[in-house]
């Protein structure tokens, strides 16, 4: 599966960005999709993830009530709001086969990534 990450920009604080990871190749039908994000200079991170089943989301804790993930045909949507400074990353998404014990958080289940998009926010 190839997936394409898109919608960052440049934001200021407080603004809001819809990131869109679409799908070709092939459905995304029993995989769970991941967000993951990397600022400059540090690993990549763990931001967002939904099951295939489309429910039990999960978020990191530094955006919970800010960011939403949701997911529509094959396209996975990341939705932020009150963007924040510290939230200036390149944003990835990956899809994971969906499996017992499979932990969303984790890049490593991670199978296919997107090329990233870059959100910048300024204070």
């Amino acid at each position: 599966v190839q997936l394409q990450a898109s919608g960052g920009g440049l934001v200021q604080a407080g603004g809001s960005l819809r990131l869109s990871c679409a799908a070709s190749g092939r459905t995304l039908s029993g995989f769970s999709v991941g967000w993951f994000h990397q600022a400059s200079g540090k690993e990549r991170e763990f931001v967002a993830a939904i099951p295939w089943s489309g429910d039990s989301a999960v978020y990191e804790d530094s955006i919970k009530g800010r960011f939403t993930i949701v997911r529509s045909a094959n396209v996975v949507y990341l939705e932020m709001n009150s963007l924040k400074p510290e939230d200036t990353a390149v944003y990835y998404c990956a899809t994971a086969r969906q499996r017992i014990g499979l932990n969303l958080r984790d890049p490593h289940e991670y199978n296919y990534w997107g090329q990233g998009t870059l959100v910048t926010v300024s204070s």
